[in-house]
């Protein structure tokens, strides 16, 4: 069953260490459009990322959002520089010798002196953290895809519903054609009996040539064989199991250039009106196919 490009999910993945949230956001675009925002840090698990991304979505543009949340400290660290604290320590313990002062130096004096504590990280194990991840990228890939094939099955139902309405006008098209030049023949011959007297003697091979040739020149039959076979290759691919919004688009465009032919081909207002129809009936097609995997 076909997809639509339209989805949203969202993931949650935890351990005693951290927690990561991460929510997909699919729209309709011509090609594969893979957007990954994520904390710096986790840059290396990018093309990780898209590849578990393109094994699920083959088209349209995927906006994925990674957070990630540490539960415990356990990833930082923070260490006194303690060769630097002993320098401070003695360097105040100078001053006051050499200026005959109290020596009042503490723990939270000395601790103004930010530079003796530096932040360090604990190594993380890379391979565990895509574990976590990729487990909260895989729930909200699921609700995506879910999303994505339930609006695919509505958008399916009315492309087939649209396509038989299309038919059924092709259906009439095809009972004018072959009346519409008989209707042409007994009109040229009327006129030409108006015109002239009564008793001129009408030349019933020239009006058979006359008749022959606006008979060739408005002939739609190929390209009504071919909106039928155009409307079955429609309706045979809506049912396929994989990415088709671009052979559907195709398909459509084949569709509107026959309709089109008909149209230029025919006078008659009454087939002129059922391709207006035909025409209406295929752009809420084709808008519906942008939106198709």
């Amino acid at each position: 069953m076909i997809k639509s490009m339209t989805g949203f999910g969202r993931g949650e993945s935890c351990d005693d260490k951290r927690r990561f949230t991460i929510e997909v956001r699919t729209i309709n675009h011509k090609y594969n459009d893979i957007i990954v925002k994520k904390p710096k840090h986790l840059n290396y698990l990018e093309e990780r990322i898209k590849k578990e991304v393109k094994a699920s979505c083959s088209r349209g543009r995927i906006e994925i959002y990674v957070s990630m949340e540490n539960i415990n400290d356990q990833d930082v660290f923070v260490k006194p520089d303690m060769l630097l604290a002993k320098s401070y320590k003695s360097a105040l313990d100078e001053l006051a010798q050499e200026l005959k002062i109290d020596n009042d130096v503490t723990i939270s004096s000395i601790m103004r002196f930010q530079d003796i504590f530096r932040i360090e990280k604990a190594q993380i194990d890379e391979e565990e953290i895509w574990v976590l991840l990729s487990k909260a990228l895989g729930d909200a890939l699921k609700e995506v895809l879910h999303m994505r094939v339930v609006e695919g099955e509505k958008l399916a139902t009315e492309i087939i519903n649209r396509s038989k309405i299309i038919k059924s006008y092709v259906v009439d098209i095809e009972k004018l054609a072959d009346v519409v030049v008989n209707e042409y023949r007994k009109k040229l011959k009327d006129r030409i009996e108006n015109i002239l007297d009564q008793t001129y003697e009408l030349d019933e091979s020239k009006l058979a040539n006359e008749v022959a040739f606006y008979a060739d020149r408005s002939n739609i039959t190929e390209e009504i064989v071919r909106l039928y076979s155009h409307i079955d290759q429609l309706q045979d691919t809506i049912t396929l199991d994989k990415a088709v919004g671009r052979k559907l688009d195709f398909i459509i465009q084949e569709m509107n250039r026959e309709t089109n032919t008909i149209g230029s081909k025919s006078a008659d207002i009454r087939i002129t009106n059922l391709v207006v129809e035909i025409k209406s009936e295929l752009e809420k097609i084709r808008e519906q196919v942008q939106n198709i995997e």
